[in-house]
Formats: structure tokens, C-alpha cells, sequence
């Protein structure tokens, strides 16, 4: 079985959406990370700093073919196409140790239903 990273960076708000959306196509477990970015037009606010807004990055891994198909219920749900709040997109996985086996059985489910 290969494994992808799902990975989406979002503007914190988008978070609680981008999981529910994820989880009802058929995703599981998320790692979820603060972070913060700037672009390339940043914004100088008191003092000279910048603030571009809070952003969330979650991660899923996830079988290859299911992290596509929750890749595009993601781009399409929260017109990530349109928006600028926030990118997705997979990494392949070479090596991979750790994984919750039930994971792995609810991937390999889905699969079969899918057949």
C-alpha cells in the first residue's frame, strides 16, 4: 500500500471546516500546527512589524488514492482555486513507521468499498 501526505496551510478559520471535510471524505487522523506566513507584499502595521494573520497546517496521512480524492473535496469545498486563504497539496511517502494500525484498516476498507 503507498501512502501520501496531505498537507494544507489555511488561515486558522478555515481549520475546523477543513477537517470536517476531510473527515467525510474519508480521512482520519490530522496534525495540526500553528504557523504564520508572509507574502510577498507583507503589511507594515505599529512599530514596523507585520502581521499576516494566524494560519493552521494540517496534515493527514493517508493512502495514496484517498488522499487525492480528499485533496479534491478540500480545493473544491473551500474554493481553494479562488482563495488566497489557503494551499493543499499531497507529498508521497517512501518510508513510513509508526502508523495506528486501525488506520491502516480503515484505509484498506474504504478501498474495497470502493471497488
Amino acid at each position: 500500500m503507498k501512502f501520501s501526505v496531505l498537507v494544507a496551510i489555511l488561515a486558522e478559520e478555515m481549520e475546523d471546516k477543513a477537517i470536517d471535510i476531510a473527515r467525510d471524505s474519508g480521512a482520519g487522523a490530522a496534525t495540526i500546527l500553528n504557523a504564520r506566513g508572509l507574502t510577498a507584499d507583507s503589511k507594515k502595521t505599529f512599530f514596523g512589524l507585520t502581521y499576516e494573520g494566524a494560519q493552521s497546517v494540517v496534515m493527514f496521512v493517508l493512502e495514496k488514492k484517498l488522499s487525492v480524492k480528499v485533496l479534491k473535496c478540500l480545493t473544491r469545498e473551500l474554493d481553494l482555486d479562488n482563495d488566497d486563504r489557503g494551499i493543499a497539496f499531497t507529498i508521497p511517502l517512501e518510508h513510513l513507521g509508526g502508523i495506528d494500525i486501525r488506520e491502516v484498516d480503515q484505509f484498506t476498507r474504504k478501498l474495497e468499498d470502493e471497488l
